[in-house]
């Protein structure tokens, strides 16, 4: 059963920033985009190096190391040289606070 981990308030994350959890072994970023907070799994599926660091424009993350980007909402690669997605995780604020599931909506690559 999916629990769910608190990470911060709302207003603790400025559009375009993250924080970081760890979720069992999966290291996972929490991203405030333009039109909301989403959790995804912090490895770019290219070459397994984190994703937090790189540019954040909109909705979309690059990889600081080759430049494939994904987008945030959704875990879809946008540019190669990665082809395959990033995991996601449910997102629920509550009380002004955010909570991320334990359990992924798309698998752990």
């Amino acid at each position: 059963m999916a629990e769910w981990i608190e990470v911060c308030g709302v207003d603790e994350i400025e559009p375009g920033s993250y924080r970081t959890i760890w979720i069992d072994d999966e290291e996972v970023a929490v991203i405030k985009c333009n039109d909301g907070i989403y959790a995804i799994q912090d490895v770019c599926t290219h070459d397994g190096g984190e994703l937090t660091g790189g540019i954040i424009e909109g909705c979309a993350i690059e990889c600081p190391r080759h430049s494939a980007r994904f987008d945030i909402r959704t875990g879809e690669v946008l540019d190669p040289p990665a082809f395959e997605p990033i995991a996601t995780y449910p997102v629920e604020i509550r009380d002004g606070r955010v909570f991320v599931s334990s359990e992924p909506t798309s698998p752990v690559a």
